[in-house]
């Protein structure tokens, strides 16, 4: 009997941090969680969370080790549900405590109040080459080559990547969203709502069979969003994080 996942009035939903030395907000976001300074019933990390996170690379651990243990620290105390995105993956070698969906097992069904709420990163329909790619990457054995390897380079693979990633604009406007989501869910998925990050866009439409929310990205104006009563349609109320809070 599969389990049915709940979302919980007053979650914290966070998508798209980035998190790095170079981008170090969320950490004071996660502390605040972990302190209760900010109170949270349930912790739900929608992908790409960290810039650079891969299970069973080592080396990718160790700049985010503090982050980490607090995530796994937390999902001792509530529930933290982590969808994997394409810069964390293979994570359940990585956390002990927290629900790890990864890519195969999204879009999930989330049940809040008498609503369906899909969640998933956004990157579980790439076209083929896509889908090799990223079933590719994620293989044991090829994560196991390219961790030796990179050693012998003395982690040049590991650093071009995040050299390369640091670079990325995390706050672009993309132009041709609305037409790509409209043609993309086009009599797909029964739920009320489907939420996703990935894209980065910050924008919500309704389509003909529910209401689709893209999150913005904490990386780029440390955006979270905190699921509310449905009280009227709209189901994610969106705050920005600062240590002064």
């Amino acid at each position: 009997m599969s389990h049915k996942l709940e979302l919980r009035e007053g979650a914290i939903i966070i998508s798209d941090a980035h998190y790095s030395p170079q981008r170090p907000q969320l950490l004071s976001l996660i502390k605040a969680i972990h302190s209760k300074k900010l109170q949270a019933t349930q912790l739900i990390l929608m992908g790409d969370i960290f810039d650079a996170l891969f299970g069973l690379i080592d080396y990718t651990y160790e700049d985010n080790q503090e982050m980490i243990e607090l995530l796994d620290t937390i999902a001792q105390e509530i529930e933290v549900i982590y969808f994997e995105g394409n810069h964390d993956f293979n994570l359940k070698v990585v956390f002990k405590y927290i629900k790890i969906y990864p890519l195969v097992q999204q879009p999930q069904t989330l049940h809040f109040q008498d609503k369906k709420v899909c969640m998933a990163h956004g990157d579980f329909d790439g076209k083929l080459g896509y889908k090799i790619y990223t079933a590719l990457i994620r293989n044991p054995f090829i994560l196991f080559v390219l961790k030796y390897i990179d050693i012998l380079l003395n982690h040049l693979i590991i650093n071009k990547i995040e050299a390369h990633l640091d670079k990325k604009d995390d706050c672009k406007e993309l132009s041709w969203f609305e037409d790509f989501i409209k043609s993309r869910f086009k009599n797909r998925f029964e739920c009320d709502y489907f939420v996703e990050g990935h894209f980065h866009q910050n924008r919500s439409f309704d389509l003909s069979s529910f209401t689709y929310i893209n999150l913005g990205a904490f990386a780029c104006n440390q955006r979270y969003f905190i699921v509310k009563s449905l009280q009227d349609k709209e189901l994610l109320e969106e705050h920005q994080f600062s240590k002064e809070m």
